[in-house]
């Protein structure tokens, strides 16, 4: 089978790009073709045998459609592709991926240009969600040239902006999925946490670095060597998933469901190093965070975990609006990589709030163009 793609990056991450069109409209050959594409399940944990980059930030699909049936340009759709394991978890959106679509969709012409900014409104069938890309564009093309640095990415690049409109309940149907700004979540092996959970362009967990015995200076690395504290976290997002009612049991929540909700050690701002050794000043900071991946530390900070972080500090009340400086317009995440700024629209509505939108900014580039390649007898030994 053989099928173009794209490889684009967006924000920290990158992925495979698809035209829905060209993919099989079966579903099971489908995600049996997109897991071999990927080179999974590997139990080597390399994805050897496919294009994907052994971590979960470099294991990611995009599938692009016709939005006219739903008023929008393109839909979009986000799958996290297991790298030991056959699945492929749609429960949420990658902020990251996400940042790629406008510029996939100009270069792919789906979208009127309009040189220098092409406005792309697409709607992600993850969450039912509509976003809005700002594009800079050139000649009709995206323009992936500028001088907007984003922490985690070399180099420089062209700013882009995303706007997530009406993010609250993306995936639970609720802002507070439990009804409570804070909830007491009871871990065995670790004890009872205060912890708070937000969905907002997709659901997070938020507990306190000090909760965990941590300082929040530790970086992703040395976070990862300590397995069992890794133990410990993915048991802490697995019973808040069970408590939000995204996972029926606590198994389910690390074998179905190992990507949302996503976990957030979150606290007040302090000065840190970053992963390039940078020393981050914490007094230019709103709070310092770092977010869990498919098990594993992000080196920088998803940008639907930085929406729901900056909803969360909007919320009196939770963990992340205790230890939050509010004293900006603007919300500063200090990441592992670097800083995070985000801007959002937050009103008060009867006994709780409306998210109007939240906005982030992003960069993406085109990597590669062709076809991807999968022998037929791939297609049926690859459990899907």
């Amino acid at each position: 089978m053989r099928i173009p793609a794209v490889v684009m990056r967006g924000g920290t991450s990158k992925g495979l790009f698809f035209h829905e069109r060209d993919l099989p409209t079966d579903p099971g050959t489908r995600d049996r073709f997109i897991l071999a594409a990927f080179g999974s399940p590997d139990p080597y944990r390399r994805q050897i045998d496919g294009l994907g980059g052994a971590v979960s930030t470099t294991s990611k699909v995009a599938i692009i459609g016709d939005g006219a049936a739903h008023g929008v340009d393109v839909t979009y759709e986000f799958g996290q592709v297991g790298i030991d394991q056959p699945l492929i978890d749609r429960r949420g959106n990658c902020g990251n991926i996400s940042s790629a679509v406008g510029p996939f969709a100009v270069d792919e012409g789906l979208v009127t240009p309009t040189d220098p900014v092409t406005i792309v409104r697409f709607l992600n069938l993850n969450t039912d969600k509509v976003i809005v890309a700002h594009v800079p564009t050139l000649n009709g093309r995206f323009n992936p040239l500028g001088d907007f640095e984003l922490p985690g990415v070399p180099g420089t690049g062209s700013q882009l902006q995303l706007d997530y409109m009406d993010p609250g309940g993306a995936v639970t149907g609720k802002l507070l999925p439990t009804g409570n700004l804070v909830d007491e979540l009871k871990v065995p092996g670790v004890g009872t946490l205060q912890v708070s959970m937000v969905d907002a362009a997709n659901p997070l967990v938020f507990v306190r670095w000090e909760d965990l015995g941590l300082s929040g200076l530790e970086l992703p690395s040395e976070i990862d060597a300590d397995s069992a504290l890794l133990a410990r976290l993915e048991s802490v997002r697995a019973h808040a998933s069970v408590l939000a009612g995204i996972s029926d049991t606590i198994e389910n929540a690390t074998l179905t469901a190992p990507s949302v909700p996503k976990l957030s050690i979150i606290g007040a701002p302090r000065t840190y190093t970053a992963t390039n050794g940078t020393v981050m000043d914490g007094v230019e900071t709103s709070a310092r965070a770092a977010m869990m991946s498919m098990g594993r530390t992000h080196n920088s900070y998803p940008l639907t975990g930085a929406i729901a972080t900056t909803v969360a500090a909007n919320l009196p009340g939770t963990i992340v609006h205790q230890a939050a400086d509010r004293s900006r317009d603007q919300f500063i995440i200090g990441h592992p990589a670097g800083v995070l700024t985000m801007t959002a629209d937050i009103v008060a509505e009867g006994s709780g709030w409306k998210v109007n939108s939240v906005s982030g900014f992003r960069t993406s580039r085109r990597l590669m163009e062709g076809f991807v390649l999968v022998p037929d007898q791939r297609l049926e030994s690859v459990p899907a």
